[in-house]
């Protein structure tokens, strides 16, 4: 454990040996001064003044205050900067974790680890390992020194601490295992808490108030027994080391008084050592709380240390996409028998192959579950495939530079994540160095103007914790802005249209009309009104395609497309009349569908 705390300062080696090089030399000060009081009781025994001794003794004894109130500045500035340094470490790793860990671990937990236990952590460092070494070093002084005045006397004060150890080596097993179930159930509280913040709303609307609370409360009921449990161990370490030194003093001021008396022992021999006893308190009990400070941050430095070693997504350091040479008939993006799961044994896809090419649309359809959304996140390489090959102009994704391939990339989540922060803010997220007339025209392609002129400061208007000031279908616009700003080859829609009225989705289907013309579109889509205009179709069931064309090559080769305009158009309160003619005789109609969503 020693070494995983050292591992965490190493980059402030330098002052945590200052620190400790300043601890000594306030314990070598205070080891003097028993010395100096010698001198001086055996000079005035002698009839003498020992006026040097005194002096010196005034001068350790000032000196040894100065030096204590600078290791006491110097190891919690120490102590501050390992903590800052850890939590910027974690802040780099917890962003950059392969997907499946943020799966694996929850949201509130991983932000524990950089709050309450980088917290615990700071006392660890700027208490407990600085107190671990100087106690040591001061108590083998004191103890030199003890040994050297009187080695009989010493002989039975170190029976007493030796009884006090062994108490409180079998209290620190019970305080380490009891902080980390109690670090543990503090991240499961902030956990819970994160979700319940994060939906309340839902919360609110579904009368929930009492059942979250309940969930945080049992949570925060098992970090008190936890806390409890260090408590009830923590107080057998504190009172066995007072009753060893206590002890220890009375049996001192006993035997040692009574060899005086029977003249086997001198006064300033007996006063030199009771000093040394008086001061051993301070070397040992330090070194107790150490031990205690430590044991009780083991929970803390153990999930710091866990979070520290979890690898980081790999940086392939392959070429930039813009180097890579591209042939102007080859696909943008193409999927070569793609075989992916998230668990080994439980396939998500199964052999999917299709091709987009770099202008146009590419609409994904298919039930829930089918594999759509999965199919994005291989392309923007959260994951890689575990069979086949996903390729980028003819290139394969793995030999590409992952984060220049994801600077290429545009993507729309359907939940439309927005930060906190300003409109503005949002906007550039993805293009913070965007020229104004760039920013300009995405707000117009996405129909933002009207929200801009509306809000009371316009781009700088802030947006609320998760844009909360915002709509729904204002959400889905700004992250479509968001995306359209960095001037994609590719982008990716997930359900696009999902939030917006009849009005705003007409609008936001001449934008893809328009994007499609200079770059590639991916869409998911469930809407009809969407899925017809796309140059190409892929249709997904159960992780394979099951048929890829245009809307009229669909309708004729593919029972389960068929069925499924059929169901799109019969859904539909507008339309009248056979669903499979209206759509296929509206080019010889030469009118247009009354779709429901925007037409």
């Amino acid at each position: 454990m020693l070494g995983e705390v050292l591992r965490l300062a190493a980059r402030h080696r330098w002052s945590l040996a200052a620190g400790v090089g300043l601890t000594l030399l306030g314990s070598a000060l205070g080891l003097a001064q028993p010395l100096l009081v010698k001198r001086v009781i055996e000079e005035v025994g002698a009839g003498r003044t020992a006026w040097g001794a005194i002096c010196a003794l005034v001068t350790f004894f000032l000196a040894q205050a100065a030096v204590e109130a600078l290791v006491r500045y110097v190891l919690a500035r120490t102590g501050e900067g390992v903590v800052l340094g850890v939590r910027v470490r974690l802040a780099d790793r917890l962003l950059r974790l392969p997907m499946p860990l943020y799966h694996r671990y929850r949201t509130g937990d991983l932000i524990s680890r950089m709050g309450a236990d980088t917290v615990a952590l700071r006392r660890v460092v700027s208490t407990g390992l600085t107190d671990a070494v100087t106690g040591v070093l001061g108590l083998a002084g004191a103890v030199a020194l003890m040994i050297w005045l009187d080695a009989t006397l010493f002989a039975m004060v170190a029976v007493l601490v030796a009884v006090a150890a062994a108490t409180t080596a079998c209290a620190l097993r019970a305080i380490r295992a009891a902080s980390l179930r109690a670090q543990e159930a503090t991240g499961e509280m902030s956990a819970d808490l994160e979700r319940a913040l994060g939906a309340i709303r839902t919360v609110r609307a579904a009368r929930a108030e009492r059942r979250e609370a309940a969930r945080i409360t049992a949570h925060a009921h098992a970090a008190h027994a936890g806390g409890v449990r260090m408590a009830r161990h923590d107080a057998l370490v504190a009172p066995a080391g007072d009753l060893a030194i206590t002890g220890s003093f009375l049996l001192v001021l006993l035997v040692g008084g009574a060899r005086v008396a029977a003249g086997d022992a001198s006064v300033a021999d007996l006063v030199a050592f009771a000093m040394y006893m008086v001061y051993l308190t301070g070397p040992l009990g330090s070194l107790v709380e150490a031990v205690s400070v430590i044991q009780q941050g083991a929970g803390a430095l153990h999930r710091v240390s866990q979070a520290l070693s979890w690898p980081g997504e790999p940086d392939d350091g392959g070429p930039h996409p813009a180097r890579v040479a591209r042939d102007g008939g080859r696909a943008l993006l193409e999927f070569r028998d793609v075989w992916f799961g998230y668990e080994p044994d439980r396939p998500v896809l199964r052999g999917v192959s299709f091709q987009v090419p770099p202008r146009g649309q590419v609409a994904l359809i298919g039930p829930s579950g089918a594999g759509k959304s999965t199919l994005f996140a291989l392309v923007e390489r959260f994951y890689d495939p575990d069979r086949g090959r996903i390729l980028c102009d003819g290139v394969d994704l793995r030999r590409v530079d992952r984060a220049a391939h994801r600077a290429g990339i545009g993507l729309v989540e359907q939940d439309c994540p927005i930060m906190h922060g300003t409109l503005r803010d949002n906007l550039t997220y993805a293009a913070p160095d965007a020229a104004a007339d760039d920013l300009r025209r995405v707000i117009e392609l996405a129909g933002l103007s009207g929200l801009v002129a509306r809000l009371p400061q316009g781009l700088d208007s802030p947006v609320g914790e998760r844009g909360t000031a915002l709509s729904g279908g204002e959400r889905q616009r700004v992250a479509i802005a968001r995306a359209l700003l960095a001037r994609p080859r590719l982008l990716l829609l997930d359900e696009p249209t999902a939030h917006l009225d009849a009005e705003s989705e007409a609008a936001l289907r001449r934008t893809i009309e328009h994007l499609a013309d200079e770059c590639a579109l991916v869409v998911i889509a469930h809407r009809f009104t969407t899925v017809r205009r796309a140059a190409r179709i892929v249709v997904l069931d159960g992780g394979r395609v099951t048929a890829c064309g245009t809307h009229e090559e669909l309708l004729e080769r593919s029972p389960y497309y068929r069925a499924l305009a059929a169901e799109w158009l019969a859904g539909d309160p507008l339309e009248g009349g056979d669903p499979l003619e209206d759509i296929t005789g509206d080019a010889a109609r030469g009118g247009r569908h009354r779709v429901a969503l925007g037409e």
